[in-house]
């Protein structure tokens, strides 16, 4: 139990240092706190395959206008691609429960992934050019299938 709270609350810990230290010095902390993952309880290669699919599919969204990073470049920015291995360190771990069934992925999904783009975007200057609803409303489809597709993952990878 107390393994499954030192683990979201470092998860939690780097996101507010992605969040709020954008593309600075503080991204050290992150990425310590990744490397301490890695090497305490492993994850490795979930954890770098989660960082391309995020790099892949944030990016994507920011091509189709969903956020504007101000200014945008061909890839999000670097912060934003740290937080998905900090998502990924939690998949075995305290979202564990969330693997199966399927659904409760998919719920948390929904609800947490826009929460957390909401949130991220307030305090990192993102903007969101469709809109704060249709925007939310978006995210919430594309994480109710983004989050057991990571969850599946993350069984698969021995």
């Amino acid at each position: 139990m107390l393994e499954k709270v030192a683990n979201a609350l470092l998860f939690q810990a780097g996101w507010f240092i992605c969040v709020l230290g954008g593309n600075s010095g503080w991204l050290i902390l992150a990425l310590m706190i990744l490397l301490g993952h890695w090497v305490w309880r492993g994850d490795g290669r979930l954890m770098v395959e989660a960082f391309f699919i995020g790099l892949a599919l944030d990016s994507g969204l920011m091509w189709l206008d969903v956020y504007d990073f101000h200014p945008n470049r061909w890839l999000v920015p670097l912060w934003l691609a740290l937080l998905w291995p900090l998502l990924a360190m939690t998949l075995r771990h305290c979202l564990g429960w969330t693997a199966r069934p399927w659904w409760l992925a998919a719920g948390l999904g929904a609800v947490a992934g826009p929460l957390s783009y909401y949130a991220g975007g307030r305090l990192a200057g993102v903007d969101f050019p469709h809109g704060t609803g249709i925007t939310m409303a978006g995210l919430a489809l594309v994480w109710a299938g983004v989050f057991p597709a990571l969850q599946q993952r993350a069984a698969a990878i021995p």
